[in-house]
């Protein structure tokens, strides 16, 4: 097993890069390898002056750090020769185009710089001759399955189609050799920059379903520049076993958000993409179970309508529609069965919601541990947190920050958990400590001892790794975060004690309230619950950023 991390454009902050990744090493251990994809160097002074430090053995990176060659003309003075060399103690220019093979077998394609637009190609470019000269070796062997990783500057053109929409703009980005590449080299993971974005595709199929024998998934990630001052991702860890060595079962395993393969979409316009066989499902409108929280619910006057429009503005991940014709309004997931949570069900408890956005609602938890314990919850029917499209990860995200500013004003620390086992449907509990009852430290504690007590392993996940990388779509799981950004995570076996959450959080250690570990003991009325949520609804308001939109 590899522990890698992949970055985005360095553009010559070598410190500001290096020091990220000793503090993450600090954490989480050792990596092995740093990829860096897109432009490596700087052209301003003090990019220049910088690397010298590296150069002259002054300072020396903490990783092995393989990088790719020039993206622009301005950096090729870097790079003394075309085949790759080292430049620096631990920093190695891989070259213009190959395959770099680690001991265990682990294969990595790259190629450097930009698709040529002409002949001959300035020295920042590569060509079809390239690309051509990379593949056959590889794809001429009977035995090809794919290559572990591929490493390129420009983005493969068209990779978003069946998928979700990037921040970038579709017509101008990326190059079609790229994707004719990526289609043939099948890598598990692909890493891409230049475009000063960050991008993780949902995985896609390199097969065609019922016509061929099952193959591995590819996963396509573009990393922005270090230190980019809006703050997008631009380094990725991630864990890998070399294919060679894997269990072919284990190898052709498919995650659930799995899509067809971007690269033979057969549409003409490779702007746009087709409409895709989700949108064929017959549901209610999203649009017609937001209720007025201002009636019933004592909650004063709103002063503006609730019935919201759920994002037909947006490209869904699961609806793109061809130009030209009238978008749809984006629908919710809805459950095969009746649902507590989905708020359009008629089993959900519609006097415990405090607040309703476009893609989650805020509700207060029933026999909550205190009287501020709520639960975020997605409007349509989603498992578990890693089967979220990025639009709700993103309206869960605010709720997170306003409930944080709500519990910090109250004299609060923020906890959230979420158990993705025997639940249909995802309940990110929230609950509020005060800050005189204990540290942060205190409550990791906590959950690492009373879990081990059990014979589970809670685990940290390092702070730039995302969930869906530890546990894809179906895994079990229970996971905390606390108010500090740290992150644990258990992959649960077979058993795992579903009040596990509030009886640490219960527990002498933490709030010392152990009588109210079980929910069904601390149930109130309907009328109780009815005045709770008011109260709740009252205080939260000043927070609550959907009374702004």
């Amino acid at each position: 097993m590899h522990k890698i991390l992949a970055c985005g454009d360095v553009e010559g902050r070598l410190n500001a890069l290096f020091n990220r990744v000793q503090a993450i090493q600090k954490k989480t251990g050792q990596f092995d390898l740093l990829l860096c994809v897109g432009e490596f160097f700087g052209t301003t002074p003090e990019a220049e002056a910088e690397w010298q430090l590296y150069k002259t053995g002054a300072k020396k990176a903490p990783i092995h750090t393989y990088i790719l060659g020039a993206a622009s003309q301005e950096t090729v003075k870097n790079f003394p020769n075309a085949d790759g060399c080292e430049l620096a103690e631990n920093i190695t220019y891989l070259g213009r185009r190959g395959v770099f093979t680690g001991v265990s077998g682990l294969q990595i394609a790259y190629v450097s710089g930009h698709e040529a637009r002409q002949e001959p190609a300035p020295a920042h470019c590569f060509t079809s001759k390239d690309l051509v000269a990379l593949m056959t070796p590889l794809t001429s062997s009977s035995k090809f399955k794919g290559v572990d990783i591929l490493l390129t500057s420009q983005w493969p053109r068209g990779v978003w189609h069946y998928a979700n929409n990037p921040e970038v703009n579709t017509k101008l980005c990326g190059s079609n050799s790229i994707a004719s590449l990526a289609d043939k080299l099948k890598p598990r993971y692909h890493f891409a920059a230049l475009e000063g974005a960050h991008y993780e595709r949902l995985p896609y199929r390199n097969h065609v379903v019922l016509q061929e024998n099952a193959q591995h998934v590819s996963r396509f990630i573009a990393l922005a520049a270090v230190n980019n001052p809006a703050k997008k991702k631009y380094l990725y860890a991630f864990n890998i076993i070399p294919m060679k060595t894997m269990d072919p079962t284990e190898l052709v395993k498919q995650p659930q958000d799995v899509t067809e393969n971007p690269y033979r979409c057969p549409t003409k316009d490779k702007t746009d993409t087709q409409k895709t066989a989700f949108s064929a499902t017959e549901e209610e409108p999203a649009n017609q179970y937001f209720f007025d929280l201002s009636k019933k619910q004592g909650g004063g006057s709103r002063g503006h309508s609730r019935k919201r429009h759920s994002d037909g503005d947006r490209r869904g991940r699961d609806e793109q529609h061809h130009q030209g014709q009238p978008k749809q309004p984006r629908r919710h997931p809805q459950p095969s069965g009746p649902c507590w949570f989905c708020l359009a069900s008629p089993q959900v408890e519609k006097h415990l919601v405090i607040s309703i956005g476009t893609h989650c609602y805020l509700a207060l938890a029933k026999g909550g541990l205190t009287p501020r314990h709520v639960l975020i919850l997605p409007i349509g029917h989603y498992q578990s947190v890693v089967d979220l499209s990025s639009e709700v990860v993103e309206e869960m995200e605010k709720y997170k920050s306003a409930l944080r500013k709500f519990y910090k004003s109250k004299g609060e620390r923020c906890v959230l958990f979420e158990r993705n086992y025997r639940s249909q449907h995802l309940q990110l509990q929230v609950v509020p400590v005060p800050l005189n009852r204990c540290a942060t430290e205190d409550i990791k504690e906590a959950f690492m001892v009373q879990a081990q007590e059990q014979q589970m392993e809670m685990m940290e996940i390092p702070e730039h790794t995302d969930l869906k990388q530890i546990a894809p779509p179906g895994t079990p799981y229970f996971y905390v975060e606390l108010d500090s950004g740290e992150k644990l995570f258990y992959r649960i076996q077979k058993h795992f004690p579903l009040q596990f959450g509030r009886e640490v959080l219960a527990s002498e250690a933490v709030l010392n309230i152990p009588t109210r570990a079980d929910w069904k003991e601390c149930k109130q009325s309907k009328e109780e619950e009815e005045e709770s949520s008011k109260q709740l609804r009252d205080d939260f308001q000043p927070y609550d950023f959907t009374w702004d939109e």
